[in-house]
């Protein structure tokens, strides 16, 4: 059975018609670009995704990493899918053209990946990690840095890590131990150890550029002291070539569920005389910089699920259509035909939970990216710094919703494929193995509550979510002109009043006790995120309502009324499920935090 990674259709739709990619033409970043480029990336991206990434999916599951005389060694199709990733100018695709990239917008970027994930989202770790890494750089480093190591990853020869979490310490990155001594040369010498690091060695490429998150002997104490370094796995020359082997080397692999052809390892650092490293930016600012690799991070993480869960719908709606099985409960003729799965009202209701959520998921992650674009080159500086604050207030909502009904997307695949779900033989079951990593990768759910509560709504005096209301509610507006079922924007509109009273109430709660006050910050984070779902789904339900208007019965019109359909099926199914959540957060139900380890 083949199917395909995303929908070329929805595709077209989210960039074009939701999103209107073509206006980014009139910013002078992007004045030499055109829509018939774009699509031309887009047609590249899924030919690379098709026939080097998708081909090795399941043997790369099969046969994850092994660490053999301290190196790493990996099946042979991942190195071709990066060179053939790096040989179609991807891992540049978003630099300036006088570094060598190819000067792309951020959603074409981000849908390119979008491809690249649903094919095979181990092997899309490799360029996902690297992307953030010359980011990271291009924004913090110094001009030498950047002369030295970028070349390097953006031509395939160099992949990259983000190397923050330690055996003893996961999200407290203030606790960290891993140290840094200075060097009479102005480098320094890392000592410690790192774990769960993706991609933190193989032999696609010939060297590893790892960000490490250390602490300078005398840094103050918490996240203060934190900075950030460059630590090479090969010392490079200053001529680009291989040096002598840095004192990093791999303690361990990690065996995961999912991702298994991506590498995830344990590294040790100074086992000897210390692993050279070189200073990003300022002391002690270093957490500051990463958080900016974490954000984009966390964007691609999402999109990794968005992409996993529409893979899975894909598979399972395909499976539905063509698998015979029963008949309607209306039938009592046991001699008639069986009816395909599609048939049964059961499985149309998981089909468009899956599409709901799909996607739903892809659409946020791409709206996403097109406000991280405004923010950058919105030709306005107050659009720019609207969009800066309403991102900012909503990356813990992007990196959660996703991955949490990614996860619930996938489990209905395998519940529509029945039997043939659970088995090897079949995607589906691979595809939520996949899946389940997401909701911990870039910070676990709970991490995200807290930030959102207990730092995202307040900060900058609440101007944040203040933006966010008013955007929301323009495009309720907005739907009502162009005719969108009444019921939409009522619904959203009496679910963002429920958030807005529910938020001044926790916060109320915070400022009295802010340890109870953050212990139900993770159904806040669902609420909100639902909330959010909720304007996603009605912003393409606007433009699905006016091509609808404009198609006159073409092939556009059941794509058009599917996207109605699933708008209206998350408001009314999906988005009343806030209602016990508000009830639980205004009053404060204490229950969770009131029990006691002895209890247990």
């Amino acid at each position: 059975m083949s199917v395909s990674l995303l929908n070329d259709r929805d595709i077209d739709f989210l960039l074009y018609e939701l999103l209107d990619l073509e206006s980014v033409l009139g910013r002078p970043r992007y004045s030499e670009h055109t829509r018939e480029i774009f699509d031309a990336s887009l047609r590249t991206a899924r030919t690379v995704a098709e026939k080097y990434f998708a081909d090795h999916y399941v043997k790369g599951d099969e046969n994850e990493p092994v660490l053999e005389n301290g190196a790493v060694k990996m099946i042979p199709e991942t190195k071709v899918a990066w060179r053939e990733f790096t040989g179609a100018g991807f891992l540049a695709a978003h630099q300036d053209y006088e570094e060598g990239g190819m000067q792309m917008p951020e959603v074409l970027v981000r849908t390119i990946m979008a491809y690249i994930n649903a094919a095979n989202i181990g092997t899309a770790a490799y360029p996902f990690i690297a992307i953030g890494v010359t980011n990271l750089l291009r924004a913090f480093a110094s001009p030498e840095q950047k002369a030295k190591y970028l070349p390097l990853i953006m031509d395939g020869r160099s992949n990259g890590t983000m190397a923050l979490t330690e055996p003893g310490q996961g999200s407290a990155l203030g606790d960290i131990t891993t140290t840094a001594v200075p060097s009479d040369d102005g480098s320094f010498r890392i000592f410690g150890q790192k774990m769960f690091i993706s991609c933190a060695d193989h032999d696609i490429a010939d060297n590893v550029i790892h960000m490490v998150l250390a602490k300078i002997k005398g840094a103050p104490a918490g996240v203060k002291g934190i900075s950030l370094f460059i630590v090479p796995k090969y010392l490079v020359n200053d001529d680009g070539s291989l040096g002598k082997r840095n004192d990093v080397v791999v303690a361990g692999l990690n065996h995961k569920m999912g991702y298994r052809n991506a590498t995830n390892a344990a590294l040790n650092f100074g086992e000897k005389d210390g692993a050279i490293g070189y200073l990003v930016g300022e002391a002690n600012k270093g957490l500051g910089y990463m958080f900016q690799m974490m954000n984009e991070a966390r964007i691609g993480v999402a999109l990794g699920a968005a992409a996993i869960a529409y893979q899975g719908y894909n598979y399972s709606l395909d499976y539905a259509r063509q698998r015979p099985q029963g008949r309607l409960p209306s039938c009592r003729d046991p001699q008639s035909p069986q009816v395909m799965l599609v048939e049964h009202a059961d499985v149309r209701r998981m089909l468009l939970s899956q599409k709901a959520y799909a996607e739903g998921a892809l659409a946020m992650c791409l709206f996403a990216s097109a406000v991280f674009e405004d923010q950058h080159t919105a030709p306005d500086p107050e659009q720019r710094k609207r969009a800066g604050l309403l991102l900012d207030l909503i990356i813990p909502v992007v990196k959660s919703w996703p991955s949490k009904y990614g996860c619930i997307s996938n489990d209905l695949a395998i519940q529509i494929l029945g039997g043939s779900g659970y088995i090897r033989e079949y995607p589906v079951e691979q595809l939520y193995r996949d899946q389940r990593l997401n909701p911990i990768h870039e910070g676990a759910e709970a991490i995200h509550g807290l930030d959102l509560l207990g730092r995202k709504i307040s900060q900058h005096n609440g101007e944040g979510f203040r933006i966010f209301i008013a955007e929301v509610r323009k495009d309720i507006d907005l739907a009502s002109a162009e005719g969108v079922p009444e019921t939409l924007g009522n619904q959203l509109d009496s679910a963002l009043k429920k958030l807005e009273r529910t938020t001044e109430k926790l916060l109320v709660q915070c400022q009295s006790d802010i340890d109870k006050g953050l212990a139900n910050g993770t159904v806040y984070l669902d609420m909100f995120g639902r909330v959010v779902g909720a304007w996603i789904w009605l912003k393409q339900a606007t433009s699905a309502q006016r091509g609808l208007n404009q198609c006159h019965g073409d092939e556009n019109e059941n794509f058009y009324r599917g996207k109605l359909q699933a708008a209206l099926y998350y408001s009314q199914w999906e988005l009343p499920a806030i209602e016990t959540m508000a009830e639980l957060l205004d009053n404060g139900n204490s229950l969770p935090f009131e029990m006691r380890d002895e209890w247990f």
